[in-house]
């Protein structure tokens, strides 16, 4: 089996990327926290009224539009060193054609001077969430940075110009919990919601 995943009902623990129509169910079994919050967004290039807000908006209705040469560039700038699990790209190649990304690439670093890729993906004609799983494979270890870039290289059909509807950026629980697993001795739960939260530490 390849490394990439095109599926709802795969394990996404075994690939570099799933596509899903839906992201609840693996923040779940991932155990994960949306974190784009926290950070500072900026593109490369926009069409008047395409700009960065709408990829911020949870609406999959809107989208971002680059304008100008590829690759096109989402810049994603913590004030703090941050722990990145995995990034949630949603694209529709069925309403976008050319317009949707093909060729997708992530670099991490401290700001815009030393930025490395440590992914890159091909994707054919995706509708949902394009879910990548991050590791910094060239220095083996997890990620953990200051600033991410995600880069459309290239589109469906040649295309110039991209849409992107929404990007979600993801830190994973379990660290947090790591210490209760050691003193009790046993895995527990991993709450995402905020009623349940209350119960994922021991007093």
């Amino acid at each position: 089996m390849s490394d990439d995943g095109e599926s709802d009902g795969i394990d996404a623990t075994n690939y570099r990327y799933v596509i899903k129509s839906d992201l609840k169910e693996l923040m779940e079994t991932q155990c994960l926290k949306e974190i784009g919050s926290q950070a500072i967004w900026s593109v490369s290039s926009c069409k008047q009224g395409y700009g960065v807000n709408l990829l911020r908006d949870n609406n999959l209705e809107t989208y971002w539009q680059s304008d100008g040469i590829q690759p096109h560039m989402v810049n994603v700038q913590f004030r703090q060193k941050t722990s990145i699990h995995s990034i949630g790209v949603y694209t529709d190649y069925k309403a976008d054609e050319s317009y949707t990304p093909s060729r997708l690439s992530v670099l991490i670093g401290n700001d815009f001077n030393d930025l490395h890729e440590i992914e890159q993906i091909e994707i054919n004609e995706p509708t949902g969430w394009v879910w990548i799983k991050l590791h910094d494979h060239a220095r083996g270890k997890s990620v953990r940075t200051f600033m991410a870039q995600i880069s459309v290289q290239q589109n469906h059909q040649n295309g110039r110009d991209t849409h992107m509807r929404q990007i979600k950026v993801f830190a994973s629980t379990k660290e947090s919990a790591s210490l209760d697993h050691v003193l009790s001795g046993t895995r527990l739960p991993c709450f995402t919601s905020v009623d349940c939260s209350q119960y994922s530490t021991i007093r």
